[in-house]
């Protein structure tokens, strides 16, 4: 039988049908406060408020904590320990569904069986607590018993058993004399049983008992209650209400929406609920489905109605026509003819009856304002591909595509085993359809209809953009059909916007870079989102940033006409990531020649915090927008993207960008766009993605082409680097004084700072301490006049493998640590890598193992993170040495072999140490 507790009564824990005994009076208290809120997390504060209010004693918290720990052992003993919870805030208790009688209580009642409900109470709610918050508790319980109590009377008086509850309802008002609800169901019920006398008499008994004791008149309803039984009015007779169901077919194959209907199910006490999603999202089969899934628990008429809003070649149906038809569906056949009289016989109808109705397919709120109710226990769903926004007291649930394994199951039901044979298909198709149930539908049923095809060949048919979505139609509807509805609906301007977002590439857009596209302003931008939005032409998955689903972006994209929007677009983003690069590395940002000027207004970004985050939720909008774009400032583009891309490790796409500019450079031999950058920036790319020949390569062609000094430094400092990890030190000499004699030609302290700090490194691996010391400090004091701290956290790095080399270890940490400060600080964590490494090199030296299994573990994770494969590399290398130390040789030859497998896909000569290292362990 399992556990069950009780609060409607005597607080219990019953363990197998017996109450379990020995809880104490405070630990009842504190069990029931926390299952009454059941879920909720409840703080130590909140539960000594609770059980004591403002007379708490000194030791109300030991006390909370005695009652915890006394309830864990009792619950532990019944085997439901997991039933309470600590949780960082407070304490939770989760009873499973079936354990919790005030739970049961409420899933009864909202199913309309009132007196199994009421059959679960057993005396007063929490009978035997006295804690400060039960008499509120308490009284809020009984307020829901006699709620159900009152709709129980209501339901046998509505089934004509006015007879058989009388002495139950006489019981009831005893018990409760001025409920009025109560009284006037009495007074009814009396009546309906031929005692007039009787139920008059009892109407003046509440009449006098309520001026007597609370100086009041009884209400509007209860005096016209009255009046009717003093007339023997013909409208308190039982009446035989026509019961209809007018709810379209339910489909056999409805797939998941299993929270939608969740909701739906648990909301049915709210009179009313809209459903608004983008067209062929499914709402409409999710009102109906919800319908007949509710049908039972409104048991006076089930109604539906196409207002035909977003219908094509037809007018939305006027609400007086609609009343009409929903009039008709109640049985009525004395329909007025003005709205204004059809939408209160609506009200008053729905006053006294319990319906479902599906308004399905509304324009707007005002659509739908007149079909409203007042007070009624019917429920209203109302579908519409607008939100419908100003319904007051309406619950709003938005429907998004379906998840992918609701999806699946959609097409598996309509296809059948073929969909089971190629289930990587299947998954090609759904995506192609965008997870939309109408595309899905659609595209089973093509495939259902085609025995000889494959689920392959569907999808192969759908890869084809210009003909998807003639492909998802049948005769009875298509996808394209749907969106041209709502695209017309749309004012001029939505329509315009709607377009040019199709021709932006990327992934979703926000209002500024809108703006740019549409050669409006800002606040227009926004304005005109917001409505496509409203109208589900576009989505909305995180604040401020907006996108088309894919089958609405290729029916944007096939009305489309660029009018220079992507250009316009570009030059924004041009600007806008020169604005923040800045923010971030000021000495980066370099003027350049033949910049194109701003096409319309850019505004500035303020602060690091604004600048890292555009940037971050821009990047992939950027880069998709430069490969698929014009050849409009590209070259610009990746100068200006190149310190975030390389800082942040964004390599891939720093490739990307820097291959576009280069590929463009060399088929429009512009100056404009030079070739020289694009290879210099792609040999420091590669260099930092530890593809040290493809670096090598693109540097030598670079410096072939380059014309201009800060071209050169970049190559140069590329092929220096290189030299350097693979142990090449002349070599990289080299290369570093070539760069450094070009840097203090060109008077570019900022870049000679870079430079001086990879030489003092190379001179360092030289074995010349001395000059690589005053090459790092002249570096550092550079970087530090211009206030540049990226180039301050190189040198520290730089400073810290010197000191160590020396046999500094405690100085050597100094700097490694400061140098991971700044990283952090700048969010590159890909750099931070390398001062973890130097941190846990300088540890081991120090013979503290653990402390370097520590660093280089956090290196690890950052590095991974970055996919700096050379830090990974040495975070292996590091752990490996240092596990060894401590005898740990599993673990070491672990990441001995993990740290070879990267260092030979390097190319570099640590490989032949760490196989050195594995062979002797």
């Amino acid at each position: 039988m399992g556990t069950r507790f009780t609060i409607l009564g005597p607080v219990q824990v019953i363990a197998d049908g017996d109450v379990v005994p020995g809880i104490a009076p405070r630990h009842r208290a504190v069990l029931a406060y926390l299952l009454l809120n059941a879920g909720r997390v409840i703080s130590m504060e909140k539960l000594i408020d609770a059980m004591w209010g403002y007379d708490q004693p000194d030791t109300a918290r030991s006390q909370i904590h005695a009652a915890i720990t006394a309830l864990r052992r009792t619950l532990r003993g019944v085997g439901a320990d997991h039933i309470l919870e600590t949780r960082p805030g407070g304490y939770v208790a989760l009873p499973e569904p079936g354990q919790l009688d005030v739970q049961d209580f409420a899933e009864q009642v909202t199913a309309g069986r009132f007196r199994d409900a009421l059959g679960l109470w057993n005396g007063d709610a929490l009978a035997d607590v006295h804690a400060g918050y039960a008499q509120g508790a308490r009284a809020l319980l009984d307020d829901r018993r006699l709620t159900a109590v009152e709709r129980l009377m209501e339901a046998e008086l509505e089934a004509g058993h006015h007879s058989q509850v009388l002495d139950e309802l006489a019981g009831h008002v005893a018990a409760r004399p001025l409920r009025e609800r109560l009284v006037g169901q009495l007074v009814l019920a009396l009546h309906r049983s031929g005692r007039q006398a009787d139920a008059l008499a009892a109407a003046r008994s509440y009449r006098t008992a309520l001026a007597e004791e609370q100086g009041l008149d009884p209400g509007h309803a209860f005096v016209e209650l009255e009046r009717a039984v003093l007339a023997d009015a013909p409208t308190l007779k039982t009446k035989d209400k026509v019961r209809s169901n007018f709810l379209p077919y339910d489909i056999p194959d409805f797939a998941g929406r299993t929270t939608e209907l969740e909701r739906l199910v648990a909301e049915h006490r709210n009179t009313i609920v809209t459903i608004d999603g983008m067209a062929g999202i499914g709402k409409t089969t999710l009102a109906v489905h919800a319908a007949h899934r509710l049908a039972d628990r409104f048991p006076d008429g089930q109604l539906f109605i196409d207002l035909r809003a977003h219908t094509g070649g037809q007018d939305p149906l006027p609400a007086a026509a609609a009343l009409e038809v929903l009039l008709r569906q109640l049985g009525l056949t004395d329909i007025p003819t003005t709205e204004s009289e059809r939408s209160a016989l609506w009200r008053a109808e729905l006053a006294q009856r319990r319906i479902i109705a599906v308004l399905d397919n509304a324009a707007d709120g005002e659509h739908v304002r007149r079909l409203l109710p007042g007070v009624s226990d019917s429920l209203l769903l109302i579908t519409s591909r607008r939100r419908l926004i100003g319904l007051d007291g309406a619950h709003a649930l938005s429907v998004e595509v379906l998840p992918s394994d609701d999806a699946a199951a959609l097409f598996g039901s309509i296809v059948g085993e073929r969909a089971a044979d190629e289930p990587e298909a299947v998954r090609e198709v759904l995506e192609l359809c965008g997870y939309l149930p109408l595309a899905i539908r659609i595209s089973a049923a093509r495939l259902q209809h085609r025995p000889r095809w494959t689920v392959s060949y569907l999808a192969g048919r759908l890869h084809d953009e210009r003909r998807r979505l003639a492909e998802l139609a049948t005769s009875e509807r298509s996808v394209a059909a749907a969106f041209t509805v709502s695209y017309e609906q749309l004012g001029t301007a939505e329509q315009r916007m709607f377009r040019l977002l199709g021709l932006a590439p990327g992934r979703d857009i926000e209002p500024h870079a809108a703006a740019a596209l549409a050669d409006v302003s800002v606040f227009e931008a926004e304005d005109l989102l917001e409505s496509l939005l409203d109208a589900h032409m576009l989505l909305q998955r995180e604040p401020g940033r907006y996108t088309l689903h894919d089958l609405l972006r290729e029916h944007a994209r096939s009305l489309a006409e660029d009018d220079l929007a992507l250009m316009r677009l570009l030059v924004h983003y041009l600007h806008r990531s020169r604005s923040a690069v800045k923010q971030l590395f000021p000495h980066s940002v370099p003027d350049r020649p033949h910049m194109p000027a701003p096409i319309t207004p850019v505004e500035p970004i303020s602060g690091t915090a604004e600048a890292i985050g555009w940037l971050d939720a821009e990047r992939s909008n950027i880069i998709s927008t430069v490969v698929h774009g014009p050849n409009v400032c590209i070259s610009h583009l990746a100068v200006a993207l190149r310190p975030y891309l390389d800082r942040q490790a964004h390599h891939d796409d720093a490739v990307t960008l820097h291959t576009t500019a280069l590929q463009r450079s060399r088929a429009l031999k512009e100056r404009a766009m030079p070739e020289g950058r694009a290879l210099a920036d792609l040999a420091w790319t590669y260099w930092r993605r530890g593809d040290y020949e493809q670096s090598e390569t693109f540097a030598h062609q670079a410096l072939t082409v380059c014309e201009e000094t800060d071209e050169r430094v970049l190559a140069l400092n590329a092929l220096g680097n290189v030299a350097w990890r693979r142990r090449e030190s002349e070599k990289a000499e080299r290369y570093l004084k070539q760069a450094l004699d070009l840097t203090r030609i060109a008077g570019d302290w900022s870049t000679e700072g870079f430079v001086l700090a990879d030489l003092g490194m190379i001179l360092d691996q030289l074995g010349r301490h001395d000059e690589a010391r005053r090459h790092l400090d002249l570096a550092l004091a550079l970087h530090r006049k211009e206030g540049n701290p990226l180039g301050e956290a190189r040198v520290l790095n730089h400073l810290g493998s010197a000191l160590l080399h020396q046999g500094k270890a405690e100085e050597a940490m100094t700097r490694h640590r400061a140098a991971g400060e700044l990283y952090r600080a700048m969010g590159n964590s890909s750099d931070e890598a390398s001062a973890f490494n130097g941190l846990g090199e300088a540890a081991l030296s120090l013979g503290d193992s653990a402390r370097a299994i520590d660093e280089h573990a956090t290196a690890l994770s950052l590095a991974g993170t970055a996919r700096n494969r050379p830090e990974q590399a040495r975070a292996h290398d590091g752990l490996a040495r240092a596990h060894l130390r401590l005898g740990q040789d599993d673990r070491a030859r672990e990441h001995g072999r993990l740290a070879l497998r990267l260092y030979e896909e390097l190319g570099v000569p640590e490989s032949d140490e760490v196989r050195a290292f594995l062979k002797s362990t």
